[in-house]
């Protein structure tokens, strides 16, 4: 499978190119996402990429994005290069398997994250306050142990370059209104709880999520990426053990590499050795494999 590290469609116009994707307007109401193998990690983007993770993230995604659909609308049209425009085919090799054609949504100006274990920001935050965004919890509660009830917590969507502040219940309703506020933390729980559940019997632990919803014509649905190991934390169920820091699926292992090197977290970021891009690529294919039961194949749309 090709790597990507940047696309450069020239027959439709770039409408932004993030930390890890590329979005081309295909139409007004159409739009073209390409997940790229740039690994971002504290909001810098890493000098190199993480091979096939961006086919990772989208074929994940897919996946969710199939289980639920029944749950919430999405903006997937189709992840099939064959269906998108005939100009678009002579960049097949570089789409297939990372790209999707998509409705396009207005966003909401929240960041929808559930936490169902208590960890990263969350236990320092307890730590030192015996809270969580807010909520008041137990005393004596271990890192990484799971919460009784998962928590809806959200966030700004802050700018490029900028970082996501946490918010109350009621900043969020001031942003978006109570009645979509109670709308998309409702579904954000119910779909994290399925998929908890579901991963647990096949090895994961998803410790905590982000969804981004939007509103095209009217409509709410779900966007972005959907419970990837990008947003969201994935531990090995073998290896889960309260009360200390958990190994990980996702870019958390590379976060803990960055950590250690003694970075101060403000770009330019240090080269990643080979030995951390190519572990952190096993774990993203790993994830993959245990969630869907597949391997990951070129330029495939087999998730979905």
């Amino acid at each position: 499978m090709q790597i990507v590290t940047q696309t450069n469609i020239q027959e439709f116009p770039l409408l932004s190119r993030g930390k890890v994707r590329d979005i081309y307007e295909l139409d007004p109401e159409t739009l073209l996402i390409v997940t790229t193998d740039r690994m971002s990690a504290f909001d810098v983007v890493m000098p190199r990429p993480i091979p096939y993770k961006g086919a990772v993230l989208n074929q994940i995604t897919l996946f969710w994005m199939d289980m639920f659909k029944d749950v919430v609308d999405n903006h997937l049209i189709s992840s099939d290069v064959q269906d998108y425009p005939k100009s678009l085919q002579p960049y097949t090799r570089e789409l297939g398997g990372r790209s999707v054609m998509v409705k396009r949504a207005a966003p909401l100006p929240i960041e929808c994250i559930v936490r169902g274990y208590i960890t990263g920001s969350g236990w320092k935050d307890y730590q030192r306050t015996g809270q969580v965004c807010g909520y008041t919890l137990p005393q004596g509660l271990l890192e990484s142990q799971k919460l009784e009830e998962p928590l809806f917590t959200p966030s700004t969507k802050a700018e490029a370059g900028e970082h996501d502040e946490n918010i109350d219940m009621q900043q969020a309703g001031q942003k978006i209104g109570d009645q979509m506020l109670e709308k998309v933390s409702s579904l954000s729980l119910s779909i994290y709880r399925q998929a908890r559940e579901y991963a647990e019997k096949r090895g994961i632990i998803i410790a905590d999520t982000k969804f981004e919803f939007g509103i095209s014509k009217g409509r709410l649905m779900l966007i972005d990426e959907v419970l990837t190991p990008d947003s969201s934390r994935f531990w090995p169920a073998d290896q889960y053990k309260p009360g200390q820091g958990q190994s990980s699926f996702d870019k958390q292992y590379l976060r803990d590499w960055l950590e250690r090197s003694g970075w101060d977290k403000n770009p330019p970021p240090p080269d990643l050795p080979q030995e951390i891009v190519s572990e952190t690529t096993n774990k993203y294919l790993l994830a993959y494999k245990l969630l869907t039961g597949k391997e990951l194949i070129q330029g495939g749309s087999n998730a979905a």
